[in-house]
């Protein structure tokens, strides 16, 4: 008898549920019999490289790693004490420090605009149980500058006093220093050492004179270029002093004349002339002054021209120069001189006076050769001294004067002198050979 009962899913059979769990024990039992990957720790593969770069450029510092895993890298400033970076993060408030990576196996430090402070040694560590670290050193180096504030700035001394010049520098490495003088002569140390350069950071000058007057020049140098320098100049003041080539001079009427003083002095002294009224004389048509500077610039060359020279004019002319340091005058006396009889050619009355003003007469000149007498410096120690009355003078000469003689009414130019005397020799000389002829034919 057939019965309607729903029919189930058929259960597996016993063989087969035997077969799978023993496949599953020896999966179980291959995988457990395999050995287990073992990581290695983290490494450093290569030195940190020793860099050195001037200040104001930008360097990047390189850690490489290996095996990092999950560890992390740290830069650090080992003289600082001063954690930079770890992994990817910028620790220290420094804005010109940043860090990169490259897959996680060399990270860079970077800073950029490096400075003094930033030289040392940088310190790249892994932050394993016991950390691992390695060394690299930033050398940064600095061209020389000098600071305008701590050094010595233009100085004003008197003459006679010590002078004091510092030049304070700053570099690394340690510049070197050295001075010159900007015109290029020697450097007076003292009275006894002159020395074409002084290699120290103080130039000290003892008992300084007009002659060490000038600008000198502090070098600074070091491996880094560029060098620098420092120009200080140095001036000394003195009392105003007084040469006069001619204390006598000697004119004829109607000449011309120029008259010279030599001063030295700073600072500039104030020139001018006067009589020995002390009227003080301003240029016009009779008096023509001017003053020449000379080398050094504290010489001063005084010219005063007398045009047409009246009886008037003769007398005691002076040379005064005054500074803050004092004030010194000399004299020139100008006398009457009369030319000789025979004169050599005229001269017209356009030439040039040996001043460089245009003649108004016949120019008389004072080199040495006409009536005049030579003198010596006059000399003052302070303001308002007087000048030294013990002035040598020279003999007087007459024999050698030259003039231009004035174009006067009845006077021709280019005249020969007479030949009276000249005849006058040769026929007493020609009567004498007479005479003795005839003494000898009456012997």
């Amino acid at each position: 008898m057939n019965s309607n009962k729903p029919r189930g899913r058929r259960a597996p059979p016993m063989w087969c549920k035997a077969f799978f769990v023993t496949v599953g024990l020896l999966c179980e039992l291959a995988l457990s019999a395999s050995p287990p990957v073992i990581v290695g720790d983290p490494e450093f593969t290569e030195p940190i490289v020793n860099v050195t770069v001037p200040a104001g450029r930008s360097v990047k510092l390189g850690c490489s790693v290996r095996n990092l895993g999950s560890y992390k890298v740290a830069w650090m400033h080992f003289e600082q004490s001063a954690i930079l970076t770890v992994n990817s993060h910028v620790i220290t408030r420094n804005p010109r420090i940043t860090v990169s990576h490259d897959k996680h196996r060399t990270w860079f430090l970077h800073i950029n605009n490096v400075q003094q402070e930033d030289r040392g040694r940088y310190m790249c560590q892994i932050n394993t149980i016991t950390a691992k670290t390695q060394i690299g050193f930033l050398n940064v180096v600095v061209p020389p500058s000098i600071s305008d504030s701590l050094s010595s700035s233009d100085a004003i001394v008197r003459e006679g006093a010590n002078v004091s010049l510092t030049c304070h520098v700053d570099g690394y490495p340690k510049p070197d220093i050295k001075w010159k003088r900007d015109d290029g002569l020697a450097i007076n140390i003292n009275k006894t050492l002159n020395v074409t350069e002084w290699e120290e950071p103080t130039l000290e000058l003892h008992r300084i004179s007009r002659l060490d007057m000038g600008a000198y020049l502090c070098i600074a140098t070091n491996s880094v270029p560029p060098s620098v320098s420092k120009r200080i100049k140095v001036s000394v003041d003195f009392p105003p002093m007084l040469w006069i080539p001619h204390q006598l001079v000697g004119v004829p009427l109607g000449y011309n004349v120029t008259l010279e003083c030599y001063t030295e002095a700073h600072p500039t002294s104030l020139h001018y002339w006067t009589r020995d009224s002390g009227q003080m004389l301003h240029d016009n048509n009779k008096y023509k002054a001017m003053s020449i500077q000379g080398v050094p610039s504290y010489k001063v060359q005084m010219k005063l021209t007398i045009v047409d020279v009246s009886q008037t004019d003769y007398g005691v002319y002076k040379c005064v120069a005054k500074n803050s340091r004092g004030e010194t005058d000399g004299t020139i006396r100008l006398y009457t001189s009369h030319p000789p009889t025979l004169a050599p050619e005229l001269q017209s009355t356009e030439n040039p006076s040996p001043s460089g003003i245009p003649a108004l007469g016949p120019q008389w000149t004072t080199d040495g050769s006409n009536d005049l007498e030579n003198g010596t410096s006059n000399n003052t120690n302070g303001k308002g001294g007087k000048k030294d009355d013990d002035s040598t003078l020279n003999e007087i000469t007459r024999s050698g004067q030259t003039y231009n003689k004035p174009n006067r009414p009845g006077i021709i130019k280019n005249s020969t002198p007479r030949l009276i005397p000249t005849i006058t020799v040769l026929v007493l000389t020609a009567a004498v050979r007479l005479l003795s002829k005839r003494q000898e034919l009456l012997i």
